[in-house]
């Protein structure tokens, strides 16, 4: 049983994605879309793909689309997977799921009504270090589990200028300062992906950019928004917590590593950094770093992402590392580019298999929201000057 699938937004990212959904033998027609039609058709002729539709609206229209894949600008997710659920398609989203607690509350509710597959890709689902975490958590190495870092380290200079400049337009700089918090799955995902837990409640720091060059700006910001870097403290059901970094002003590689993650448990703990990853426990150290690290499947100088800026290409060339175990996935994709320490084949198969099998995906509604709503309500904390909130939560998955 295939079907057919239709992208929502021409940018940089949705390409990556475009030949891995287009070869996944679950899927037959591919289609896109975007609000400047020259890049759906450069996109479409690029990948030969099926066709491109004139609208958004248009393509929830035509019974030639059964699902879609939304890779807009991140605060415009919300809305339009709505648009899709409601329009009785399958939706995949990048992330975040959405920037309020009232469109998550929404979309929720609109996969529980339509019994439709609603899955957000978030990467870090399937980050090295997030899926031996999990490996050992199921296991019980750890412990009792009872704190555990995540971090999301990108400097704006490595490339995020040149990002928004792309999808910004002339003004970019009012887009570019997109709170830290409101894109916190990449942080707060790589922990609750390996920690069957959620947050609680939370207390936020944020930092007043300095930089003074139009960007973190409250006066130009869409967002109203001036902090660069934030840090968030959670509280997890069951007792522990969990700390995460949202920083865009550091000194740090963010090219060679964008998130990292650090587990503690009461037998053993696990640290990454940028360039080393160890697993420790009362007896000694052991170096994991081989395990944890993705094999390259593109050249950072291949002709299909020079139009990326150099410091945002290693996501884009990112294989698949020892820890991950391919033996699920198509074998078409064994010969294909990846990203993101190896996530992109894993969220592909994922969606397609969930729509097929009519199952839930790894991170579904429920999940997404575990992993989105911490972030929007450190946020709020955060412009409190750290006052502690209570976060809701929507429960677990329902059994399928």
């Amino acid at each position: 049983m295939t079907f057919s699938l239709g992208i929502v937004g021409a940018g940089q990212f949705s390409g990556r994605f475009a030949l891995l959904f287009q070869a996944h033998p679950g899927i037959d027609d591919v289609y896109v879309t975007d609000l400047l039609p020259e890049r759906a058709e450069r996109l479409a002729a690029a990948q030969q793909l099926a066709g491109t539709f004139p609208s958004y609206e248009a393509m929830l229209e035509s019974p030639a689309v059964d699902a879609v894949a939304v890779f807009t600008q991140r605060w415009t997710h919300g809305p339009l997977v709505l648009q899709g659920l409601r329009a009785g398609k399958h939706v995949y989203s990048a992330v975040p799921m959405a920037v309020t607690v009232e469109e998550i509350a929404d979309i929720v509710d609109a996969v529980r009504t339509t019994g439709l597959t609603y899955m957000m890709g978030e990467t870090s689902q399937y980050h090295p270090a997030t899926v031996h975490a999990r490996n050992r958590i199921a296991e019980g190495a750890f412990g009792r589990l009872f704190y555990a870092e995540g971090d999301y380290v990108h400097d704006m200079d490595l490339g995020f200028y040149d990002a928004y400049r792309y999808s910004g337009g002339e003004n970019w700089k009012a887009t570019a300062s997109y709170p830290p918090l409101l894109y916190p799955t990449h942080s707060v995902g790589g922990v609750l992906g390996a920690w069957r837990t959620h947050a609680v409640s939370v207390s936020a720091i944020g930092v007043a950019d300095e930089r003074q060059d139009g960007v973190f700006d409250k006066e130009i910001s869409q967002f109203g928004n001036d902090l660069s870097n934030a840090t968030a403290l959670f509280a997890v059901a069951g007792g522990g917590s969990f700390r995460t970094n949202e920083f865009r002003r550091v000194g740090y590689p963010s090219h060679i590593r964008e998130s990292r993650f650090r587990f503690f448990g009461t037998e053993a703990s696990m640290e990454q950094l940028a360039t080393v990853a160890l697993w420790q426990d009362k007896k000694g150290v052991q170096d994991i770093s081989d395990l944890l690290e993705p094999r390259p499947t593109v050249a950072p100088d291949d002709p299909s992402i020079q139009h990326i800026a150099p410091e945002l290409r290693a996501a884009f060339t990112s294989g698949s590392a020892p820890v991950h175990d391919r033996s699920r996935l198509p074998r078409v994709f064994d010969t294909l580019h990846n990203g993101h320490e190896g996530s992109h084949h894993f969220l592909v198969d994922d969606f397609v298999t969930a729509v097929e099998s009519r199952t839930l995906p790894s991170v579904n509604a429920w999940v997404a929201a575990r992993y989105t709503l911490p972030g929007i309500i450190a946020h709020d904390s955060a412009r409190q000057g750290g006052t502690r909130l209570d976060i809701p939560d929507f429960g677990d998955a329902p059994e399928v």
